[in-house]
């Protein structure tokens, strides 16, 4: 994991596709100390509840066979919604005020998605990518990955 300094102040968003957490590092450099600001979560319906139907089918023109076309990944197309919407806020509080340093904390797909969806705002504000998936750690956890 690669080593940012987390300054007082400065807000922590530990995320994945499906969760966010927005921690505000009330400690220091030395001694993280993170509050929970906000947490974002989008409801995660099984595959059954998303594709209505069996998947299609192509009829080819030169002979009798028929191929199945892939079904879209629904989950994938929500974690993008929900990426957006996150950057979408991280922008909000960024405006009002609220941030002025931030740390990204997710895996390498999240932090792909979310890259794209980076306000000339938040990129300003920003001060370090984590590539790590922690949402599923209590917050005292995530405090010990960061230090170290």
């Amino acid at each position: 994991m690669s080593k940012v300094k987390i300054r007082n102040g400065d807000w922590v968003v530990v995320a994945d596709g499906r969760k966010a957490l927005l921690l505000e590092n009330e400690g220091d450099e030395t001694l993280l100390n993170l509050k929970t600001r906000e947490v974002r979560e989008h409801a995660d319906p099984p595959n059954r509840e998303l594709n209505d139907d069996r998947p299609g089918r192509v009829h080819q023109s030169a002979n009798v066979s028929r191929s199945s076309v892939e079904q879209t990944d629904r989950h994938f197309e929500a974690e993008k919604v929900f990426v957006a919407e996150l950057s979408e806020r991280l922008t909000g509080l960024i405006a009002s005020g609220g941030v002025k340093g931030l740390i990204i904390v997710a895996p390498a797909t999240v932090l792909g998605l979310i890259r794209k969806e980076y306000s000339p705002s938040v990129s300003a504000a920003l001060r370090g990518e984590i590539d790590h998936d922690l949402t599923h750690l209590p917050i005292y956890e995530i405090e010990k990955h960061l230090l170290h």
